[in-house]
């Protein structure tokens, strides 16, 4: 497959004998090969050639020529910037840096390795999580990978998609951190998102409404196409980063509030910060493609996007019954229904939607800090500094 140019032209390189396109007025034909070697006056014939066939389509990149899809200016153009919260989100995720080895199991290790340490409840509810997001955020990580950030067409956006999937990898990392160091059959959780029925439903639907991002062939610039890849993205990131970790994380954080599994606790809490920013870009992409494609946003995909978020939270809900059959760490699955409708309503909104569920409240208040629900609302009022020093979380 050639190399593609931001105008959309192949370059078939050669194993041998590889040739630059030098084009003319009124001729695309293929001049004599040049030869790549140290010579200065080879290097010289080579920067011309380069600058005869791309000098005549330059032009410097201004702010009005940038869009966030099917964008046809420069994009290794950096600067200028159009969308400064983009630039602003990958500076704030790069402070909040953490790896898994900063953070101690060995209180873990030993409650999980104790017979009365954890009931059997609160050991399924570890084993779902795992479970769930170890493939979950491999998941992630293709999708940004292998399309998101082929399709977004904005450079300081792909900038933060970067950053983005390289938090995607430390988390796949602080999951396996967690399996290894408390000695759980690696098989048994990384095969879950298969056998068992609320995980295996919920990567099923992740599939499904993502499986334009799982086509390298895919691509945008017709109504149907843009509207598949908004679709897509309303379905990666309000309803996979945006709905389905929220059981699980709630779960594990109340695990830590009661001073059990903290380790675990702890590197969930990271995970969750870098995840609110992932949602909050996410947004800020679609809410963006609407803008500039209003056309998009008619009844019909409105009308799936809140079916999408309204389907992801029953799986959510059917999860959490799965994992809370009674109740347990103050919580029961009646309780975490009405947690997860909260959480869809501010999916909705936040995409200009109405809200589905009427009078959905938190009842767990006590979540508000601990899940940086706030910072979801107004992250950069936030100092950064919060996000730099980890020595500042507590349980309380």
């Amino acid at each position: 497959m050639g190399l593609k140019w931001h105008d959309d032209t192949d370059v078939e390189p050669e194993m041998e004998n590889v040739s630059l396109k030098q084009k003319t007025a009124n001729s695309t034909d293929w001049e004599a090969p040049l030869n790549f070697d140290t010579d200065s006056n080879n290097s010289e014939t080579l920067a011309a050639a380069e600058f005869e066939e791309f000098g005549d389509n330059y032009e410097r990149v201004t702010v009005d020529q940038k869009r966030i899809i099917n964008c046809r200016a420069d994009l290794n153009q950096l600067v200028p910037f159009k969308y400064m919260w983009a630039w602003q989100k990958y500076l704030n995720g790069c402070a909040n840096h953490w790896m898994p080895q900063e953070v101690s199991m060995s209180a873990d290790v030993a409650l999980w390795k104790s017979d009365d340490g954890l009931t059997e409840d609160e050991r399924r509810i570890v084993k779902r999580s795992l479970g769930f997001f170890s493939t979950a955020d491999s998941l992630v990580a293709n999708n940004l990978v292998l399309a998101v950030y082929r399709l977004i067409t904005n450079p300081e956006c792909r900038q933060y998609l970067l950053r983005q999937a390289f938090e995607e990898a430390i988390h796949t990392h602080a999951y396996q951190y967690c399996i290894e160091s408390l000695g759980m059959d690696e098989g048994e959780i990384f095969n879950m998102y298969h056998e068992v029925p609320s995980v295996a439903r919920k990567a099923a639907w992740a599939l499904r409404y993502t499986q334009e991002l799982s086509d390298p062939n895919f691509t945008t610039g017709t109504p149907e196409t843009d509207r598949a890849l908004l679709k897509n993205l309303i379905a990666f990131y309000c309803v996979l980063e945006g709905i389905f970790f929220y059981c699980g994380f709630s779960q594990i954080l109340s695990m830590g509030r009661r001073n059990k599994m903290t380790g675990t606790t702890k590197q969930f809490q990271f995970i969750l910060r870098d995840e609110s920013m992932h949602l909050n870009f996410g947004i800020d992409v679609i809410n963006t493609i609407i803008a500039e494609n209003p056309e998009l946003w008619d009844e019909e995909m409105k009308d799936l996007a809140t079916r999408m978020i309204v389907e992801g939270t029953q799986l959510e809900v059917d999860y959490a019954q799965d994992t809370m059959p009674r109740g347990v760490l103050g919580m029961n699955a009646r309780e975490m229904t009405k947690f997860l409708h909260y959480i869809a309503n501010r999916r909705l909104t936040s995409i200009g939607l109405p809200k589905h569920y009427a009078d959905a409240t938190n009842p767990f208040p006590w979540m508000a800090e601990m899940m940086d629900l706030k910072k979801e609302e107004n992250f950069f009022e936030t100092s950064v500094t919060q996000y730099q020093d980890r020595s500042m979380l507590s349980w309380d």
